[in-house]
């Protein structure tokens, strides 16, 4: 299968992207509006929102990786993404309704718990549905051009459902006499709305039969195959670094809006900054696309993060009637926006095929898994150590917040974004798939599939044929669940060297795990608010308790290793050092072209 110009038809591109409009629209009230909503009217605690944000995501990190298995294992009539689209959809937008109806009556920790309940269960939910929608973007179509207009139309829905979201609760406020009753009465037309546009997904689109049919990729090997491609390594980081602040636009707005900017009406102008910055990204998409289009995808990313790091910066020096300057310049920080919605997800498919020329097998939906994992994980510092910090310099509710206070809010909304942006440009100019570099990627898979050698177009190495390798599909599927340092072990010293060091890793992990465990426990009390430290305590149990169950799962296959001879292992290595750009190797020819 080459990736030759294949268009898809408009109806099914926008089946695809529409279920995102819905999607997004949950997002922002649950980035934006959530917070303030469970801190200023309903009176629960910054510290034990953070807390409950911390968990919450961390948990639902540790579900993504098993759900890109699980939906790559599923059979069924309706192929292996639809079946969970159909059930998780549902669920989400039910757990979701229930999140912004809170009963009346509770208050404190009872409202704190329900809190954490359905903003859980919607999390749990979100992975069930959305793991599969991103495994189902890059199957598809192969085409460069076309997954660039593909995922534009996804975040253009992603980009106008924001806007509606941004400025519809006001709107529902007025209109239903109360932000308990307008919340749920959002809501309420939100989850309609996911459901709905997800059934019309299942109905129009119908998977490839290529894809559909091809055998699942063990979860622990599929994905230390994913992180061991030096491409998706290098796009990852620069995704991370970007959204290590990620959640803090969204999440300190209104604390901004309310206590610095300090406005007469706060919810109206909150409405109009965030309708100002999302809808200068939905104006400026078409142009993002036209541009990557015509200038590559590479540059124009990089060039998009300098109206966020400029912005950025410019907000943290406005104060107590800056309301037209901010207007201003969120119209220039939002012009960036949906630049890095559709750009990231485009980039990433074409990282997956440079993985499969390696390796001769489609990871999409392990790729999509290992993306939220990771996302998560960074994400959470950004959501809940804000709000634990607030919460330390002594945040109150509906009162006129001190000179400290609007100093915290005003540096962790404009200097902390401003930074990691920073930091994700410099990284970016790593990234070396170009157009070009991508043509020949699958004009390498194709030899290879005929039994020919291949050229890697960035490294210039050669890559021998399938045929030419020592080892089955199952032997390699055992064998990557090691480090190249671990299998040369294996070589030197046997199998026996190799459990006593699993082993060893593992009992650090449940070190790790437990410890951290005690730790929170520790940090939360019943009557006290917890500090920023529970955070980073918990983002440490969830690390510990993945750690954990990875080195038990490793330990499990070394008996799959079996009788497997020394020049298979050999063999695997050099393929891996291969795709991770570290062989010693001397390139058969200059590298391609990067840029």
């Amino acid at each position: 299968m080459s990736s030759t110009a294949e268009k898809l038809p408009l109806r099914v591109k926008l089946s695809y992207g529409a279920p995102s409009f819905a999607g997004a629209g949950m997002a922002i009230p649950i980035a934006i509006h959530l917070t303030i909503f469970y801190s200023d009217t309903i009176l629960v605690p910054l510290g034990l929102i953070a807390l409950v944000k911390a968990i919450a995501r961390a948990m639902d990190a540790l579900t993504d990786p098993f759900m890109g298995w699980l939906t790559d294992s599923t059979r069924s009539r309706w192929g292996r993404r639809r079946p969970w689209l159909m059930f998780g959809a549902p669920a989400a937008a039910l757990s979701f309704y229930l999140m912004f109806t809170p009963p009346d009556d509770l208050s404190g920790g009872n409202a704190a718990a329900w809190f954490a309940a359905t903003y859980i269960c919607y999390y749990l939910f979100h992975t069930v549905y959305i793991i599969p929608h991103n495994g189902l973007g890059p199957e598809l179509t192969l085409d460069y051009n076309e997954r660039s207009s593909l995922f534009g139309i996804r975040e253009g829905f992603v980009v106008f459902g924001t806007l509606v979201a941004a400025v519809a609760p006001p709107i529902f406020i007025q209109a239903f006499g109360g932000e308990r009753e307008g919340y749920s009465g959002f809501a309420a037309l939100l989850g309609a709305l996911l459901v709905g546009l997800y059934l019309n997904l299942v109905v129009q689109i119908r998977e490839r039969p290529d894809f559909a049919a091809r055998a699942p990729n063990p979860l622990v090997p599929g994905l230390r195959r994913v992180f061991r491609n030096k491409a998706f390594r290098i796009l990852l980081a620069v995704y991370l670094t970007s959204a290590t602040t990620g959640a803090i636009p969204g999440l300190m707005m209104p604390y901004f809006t309310k206590y610095v900017l300090q406005p007469e009406n706060a919810d109206t102008w909150l409405a109009i900054f965030l309708a100002v910055y999302f809808g200068a990204g939905f104006l400026f998409l078409p142009v993002w696309i036209w541009l990557a289009k015509r200038f590559e995808k590479k540059p124009v990313w990089l060039a998009s993060f300098i109206p966020s790091i400029t912005g950025s910066g410019m907000l943290f020096f406005m104060g107590p009637g800056d309301i037209w300057p901010t207007f201003f310049i969120l119209i220039w920080a939002g012009a960036a926006f949906g630049a890095g919605l559709f750009l990231g997800p485009a980039m990433q498919a074409d990282v997956i095929d440079y993985d499969e020329l390696y390796t001769g097998k489609r990871r999409e939906a392990q790729y999509g898994a290992l993306w939220s994992i990771m996302q998560k994980f960074v994400i959470i510092p950004s959501m809940s150590v804000p709000l634990a910090i607030l919460a330390s310099v002594g945040y109150l509710p509906n009162v006129p917040q001190t000179e400290e206070v609007q100093l915290t809010i005003r540096a962790i909304f404009g200097l902390g974004p401003a930074t990691t942006a920073s930091i994700a440009l410099i990284l970016g100019f790593l990234y070396p798939i170009s157009r070009k570099v991508h043509q020949q990627i699958w004009e390498g898979i194709d030899k290879l599939k005929n039994g020919e050698s291949a050229i890697d177009p960035i490294s210039g190495h050669r890559i021998p044929p399938y045929s030419e390798r020592h080892e089955s599909d199952e032997q390699g599927w055992h064998l990557d669940h090691f480090t190249s340092g671990e299998l040369r072990l294996v070589i030197s010293r046997g199998l026996g060297a190799l459990k006593t060091r699993v082993v060893l890793l593992q009992l650090a992990s449940v070190a790790v795990f437990a410890l951290s465990l005690i730790a929170v426990s520790n940090e939360v009390k019943i009557d006290s608010e917890p500090g920023i430290m529970a955070v980073f305590y918990v983002v440490a149990v969830g690390l510990g308790l993945t750690a954990t169950l990875f080195h038990f799962i490793r330990y499990r296959a070394i008996g799959g290793l079996g009788d497997l001879a020394k020049e298979a292992i050999k063999d695997h290595i050099r393929i891996n050092q291969l795709l991770k750009g570290e062989s010693d190797d001397p390139p058969v020819r200059a590298s391609a072209s990067t840029t």
